[in-house]
């Protein structure tokens, strides 16, 4: 039996040179001539993980506008009927995994179908039968060079003079003027910092969690892949792999043009349309199975292995349509396919917890290089520190501050924690949430940082800058009517080393913690953005 290898995007200098992405062209345009409600055309793909095109949905926009299909401009020309049955979209549309511990099982059964329709496709067209997905790695390259979108995806014509397929004209990028790249450390190293301030704050971090759900020392809440959840996952706080690189690198690809308008990839309804999504989630696919060659495992309970009860379905060329389970997809062994890179990132010389007990002079500094040992279970159950009085809205106008006020009781037990903290009993694990956070603008990417002072300069701004987020889904899970019932999206970061700063400067005896918030794009907004809740967590470990 032949094994398919998924090459890097960026062999051949990324370009149409690239036999892989040649050929992706060649099948992306001919599942672009099939019609929308024909199960092997890249439209109903599309509508697969996502779509606004059935104006009965809740999610539809009302009145009529972007993000809706029929408004999006530019290549692709999207089609918006003729729709399939009301059946048929039940089936298979709108299924896409978020927020959710399903997030990469399901997203990897739909990579496979996707590919093995192109691989049909291009079969038919003359071309290899080996043929399989790149991967764009935006973490590879000399400086960062291949955070890049490979030109083969900025080029509108292909070798024969006829449109490229995988040209997408509302790709507007981080810096919203079309330039599509994605700000890691080694990109922002090695190109600078004009003309706005950029953090490298899309990094593989994560791949250094050993918890696929739950956290421990290694692994911030709510684990690598994600919190334990249903088919159903009401805006529940995205896994770290999810919400970066994944979430990010959507929000960055997409970027803003104008409000209301933006990239296509910053959208969950509209994300799949764009051919540079599947090689983003190829590399996510690439990065989970690395993980588990690490020796890190996936979940063992039932209601992982099983799935949920709502099944995952996909359409498979000239067959009948596949119905998959997380657990017969966790392991590329048994699906015939392998990476030419699944390498793990190298891990950083200095420890994270050392760190910490180093500054609360728990060890010496010669111990934070010296990797700590830790057994990889579950911590214990979290307990609210404090939070806001209301809910917060965010603009594009600088920074919106907050003072999250503190419960006495719980931060004489943070103190404890980190008084008499050492390497036989761990300082407490202190988590930030931004809870129900609603909006209409998905490409947009939220700042965070703590105990920032008034007028920050560049410099102080990256010392207190504790992570970003990006906003992807954000319309559709503020639609009250939809999917997540209008709670909005909740995300989680880690802020323990700022706590441990504020202990160690003795400002955590104060009853408050200032958090600021920073509305990353420069694109004006139809309307603000709207956190419900800013609040702190301690998680004895």
């Amino acid at each position: 039996m032949t094994t398919f290898t998924r090459q890097n995007a960026w062999n051949q200098g990324g370009t149409l040179s690239n036999p892989d992405l040649l050929w992706y062209a060649k099948g992306v345009g001919k599942m672009m001539q099939r019609e929308l409600n024909d199960p092997a055309s890249w439209w109903f793909f599309a509508a697969i993980h996502g779509e606004y095109v059935n104006p009965d949905t809740a999610w539809y926009p009302n009145p009529p506008a972007f993000p809706a299909w029929g408004y999006v401009s530019g290549q692709p020309a999207v089609p918006t009927s003729p729709l399939p049955s009301q059946t048929t979209q039940d089936k298979f549309w709108n299924q896409c995994q978020h927020g959710t511990w399903y997030f990469l099982p399901w997203h990897r059964g739909y990579l496979l179908a996707l590919e093995a329709q192109l691989r049909a496709d291009i079969v038919s067209l003359g071309g290899p039968d080996t043929w399989a997905l790149p991967y764009w790695n935006y973490f590879g390259g000399a400086q960062g060079a291949d955070a890049a979108i490979p030109p083969a995806f900025t080029t509108e014509k292909l070798p024969d003079g006829t449109p490229n397929p995988l040209f997408v004209t509302m790709r507007f990028g981080p810096q919203d003027d079309g330039n599509i790249y994605i700000p890691t450390p080694a990109w922002v190293e090695g190109h600078g910092q004009a003309p706005k301030p950029q953090y490298g704050d899309v990094t593989d971090i994560c791949m250094h969690n050993d918890l696929y759900t739950g956290s421990d020392p290694a692994t911030p809440a709510p684990g690598f892949g994600g919190p334990e959840s249903g088919f159903a996952h009401n805006g529940s706080p995205h896994g770290n792999m999810e919400s970066n690189p994944h979430d990010l690198v959507h929000v960055y690809v997409g970027g803003n043009l104008s409000s209301p308008d933006y990239g296509i990839m910053a959208d969950p309804g509209t994300a799949a349309l764009d051919p540079v999504f599947y090689l983003h989630h190829c590399n996510i696919d690439r990065m989970w199975a690395s993980w588990n060659d690490a020796g890190n495992a996936n979940p063992t309970e039932s209601a992982w292995l099983d799935g949920p009860a709502q099944q995952f379905v996909m359409p498979m060329p000239d067959s009948e349509p596949w119905v998959y389970t997380p657990g017969e997809v966790q392991s590329l062994s048994t699906l015939n396919y392998a990476y030419q890179d699944a390498a793990m990132p190298q891990k950083p010389a200095a420890n994270l917890l050392a760190q910490r007990l180093v500054k609360l002079g728990a060890i010496g500094a010669a111990n934070e290089f010296v990797p700590l040992t830790h057994k990889a279970s579950p911590a214990q159950p979290a307990e609210l520190l404090g939070a806001n009085t209301g809910p917060l809205q965010i603009s594009k106008a600088g920074f919106t501050s907050v003072n999250v006020g503190l419960h006495q009781a719980v931060q004489k037990n943070v103190v404890k924690s980190l008084g008499f903290a050492s390497v036989t009993q761990l300082p407490d694990q202190l988590y930030l949430k931004l809870e129900n956070v609603r909006g209409t603008q998905d490409a947009a990417v939220l700042r965070v940082y703590i105990d920032l002072p008034p007028q920050p300069d560049q410099a102080t701004q990256r010392k207190q800058f504790v992570g970003s987020v990006g906003l992807f889904g954000l319309r559709r899970a503020s639609i009250k009517d939809g999917a997540h019932g209008g709670s909005g999206l909740t995300f989680i970061l880690d802020i323990s080393r700022f706590v441990d700063t504020l202990f160690v400067k003795d400002k955590l005896s104060a009853n408050q913690i200032k958090v600021d918030v920073e509305s990353a794009g420069s694109a004006p907004q139809a309307s603000p953005i709207e956190v419900g809740r800013v609040s702190i967590y301690r998680q004895p470990i």
